[in-house]
């Protein structure tokens, strides 16, 4: 059964080499679907129009609707992880050619938003310990990459 809701990026022509890009980054992940331009919509007929993906089993489709709509940070996409091997393989991967910025943010050489977590940091702040968040915060402000060392120093006070 299809989940009820899929995320859709609207793409300057490079759809495909996004969702390609984004299946050779996340485990568990494929493309499902590509649809072509037949001549009756605006697109080139023959070229790309829709793609369908999976990224670790969460449903993506992307359109190559062409350069009117860019993306913003406005929308981004948490990408929780188990460990820093998982937390720096993540972000080297999402952020080549792309942009890294703080707080565990970046964006990819497409344009949109990642934050890269971890477990822990998204854990500690669910405890409702407003003491040990507001510490640890204060640390992720002062970083690009999380460090979840730095984070557990800091929550630990």
């Amino acid at each position: 059964m299809p989940q009820k809701i899929t995320p859709f990026l609207w793409f300057d022509g490079n759809a495909e080499e996004a969702a390609r890009f984004y299946v050779s980054i996340f485990k568990n992940s494929k493309i499902t679907e590509i649809t072509h331009y037949t001549g009756a919509e605006p697109g080139p007929k023959g070229t790309v129009m829709t793609i369908g993906f999976e990224l670790d089993g969460q449903q993506f489709a992307g359109i190559n609707g062409g350069p009117q709509f860019k993306f913003t940070e406005a929308v981004s996409f948490a990408v929780r992880c188990k460990d820093q091997k998982e937390i720096d393989d993540m972000w080297e991967k999402l952020s080549a050619d792309g942009e890294k910025g703080p707080c565990g943010w970046l964006k990819d050489k497409f344009g949109v938003s990642w934050q890269v977590v971890p477990d822990f940091l998204i854990e500690t702040l669910a405890t409702g310990d407003t003491e040990k968040s507001a510490r640890m915060m204060a640390a992720v402000m002062k970083m690009s990459k999380l460090d979840i060392a730095t984070l557990k120093a800091a929550a630990a006070g």
